[in-house]
């Protein structure tokens, strides 16, 4: 008796035409080209995780940069006097703090300098 893969052929080209919905020309409805497209922005997806995460890093040390020169400290001593108090605050907090709550930011500086 032989095996017959009709089914799980066409589960396996629904699926991937699934995942190229929407996309321009061939690319979403003939098999080869969409197989390429889904590889190719998967791998763009990845790259794109991760150049966000550096992007979102930079404007965070921009924002504390820009709260620490307000009260007259550069960003590289911030840092150091933050280290050398032993305040475990993140960049993403302390980006938060000096763009939302300067007060708060201003006091988190005095501790750090004390």
């Amino acid at each position: 008796m032989r095996v017959k893969r009709g089914k799980t052929h066409v589960k396996r080209r629904k699926n991937l035409l699934k995942t190229t919905k929407g996309f321009r020309w061939g690319r979403k409805n003939l098999v080869k080209r969409a197989k390429e497209a889904s590889v190719k922005a998967g791998r763009r997806a990845y790259v794109g995780r991760k150049l966000k995460k550096r992007e979102n890093r930079r404007i965070w040390q921009i924002k504390i940069n820009a709260g620490a020169r307000e009260q007259g400290v550069s960003y590289s001593k911030l840092m150091g006097a933050l280290k050398k108090a032993n305040i475990e605050l993140n960049r993403k907090m302390l980006s938060e703090l000096a763009a939302e709550y300067p007060k708060v930011f201003a006091k988190v500086i005095e501790a750090a300098k004390k």
